[in-house]
């Protein structure tokens, strides 16, 4: 049985154990005579005890401010990776409200950017500024409901107090159409969602 200590805190960490989870699970295709009832339901039954973890367990948010992160880790994924604040030549000021609204609520940019988000909080309630495609925030969006004070550590995620502004520093090398996001517990069920379009870079 594994202790407290290994039980997931983190969006990243319970990402991870799901996933593993679910290769694990995948693979399970015709049961064979040695297999036992038992040892074919032994995956599910470990997913349901992540999904059972206590709240107590799970380190949460707080009014203030974070502490001081780790250094910023570097991880390429689908709608881009980690920017150095140095790289940025642009700047976008983007206001959360309790409306369950940003201003603005659509962005254009060009492959290859990239953009310091600086993310200012105008309302009475804790908001988010998460970027991410359509299906992954969804996802987030579900593990919020299912564990409302998970605290976020990445480096595409901004969870600002309310009168605080938070940062982001993002490269858009990837293509596409992506959102950004409030996750926090049915803000994003309200609409709470804005986009990001990235075009291709011009030709010089």
């Amino acid at each position: 049985m594994r202790a407290i200590t290994d039980r997931p805190h983190t969006h990243a960490e319970a990402m991870k154990a799901m996933k593993a989870m679910n290769m694990r699970t995948s693979t399970v295709v015709e049961p064979t005579r040695r297999q036992t009832l038992a040892q074919l339901l032994a995956p599910a039954a470990a997913l349901a005890a992540l999904w059972a973890l206590p709240l107590s367990t799970v380190r949460a948010h707080s009014e203030k401010a974070h502490a001081k992160k780790a250094p910023v880790r570097k991880e390429q994924l689908d709608w881009g990776i980690a920017g150095e604040a140095k790289d940025a030549k642009r700047s976008i000021a983007v206001g959360m409200a309790d409306t369950m609204r940003f201003t603005p609520e659509r962005i254009e940019l060009r492959l290859g950017e990239t953009v310091k988000f600086i993310v200012r909080n105008s309302g009475k309630q804790m908001h988010e500024f998460v970027i991410g495609t359509r299906a992954e925030n969804a996802r987030h969006a579900q593990m919020m409901i299912k564990f409302p004070n998970m605290e976020h550590d990445e480096p595409y995620m901004a969870h600002v107090p309310p009168g605080k502004t938070g940062e982001i520093v993002w490269t858009f090398n990837r293509e596409g159409e992506f959102e950004f996001a409030c996750l926090i517990a049915g803000h994003y069920q309200a609409g709470m969602v804005g986009t990001i379009k990235v075009a291709p870079a011009v030709k010089s």
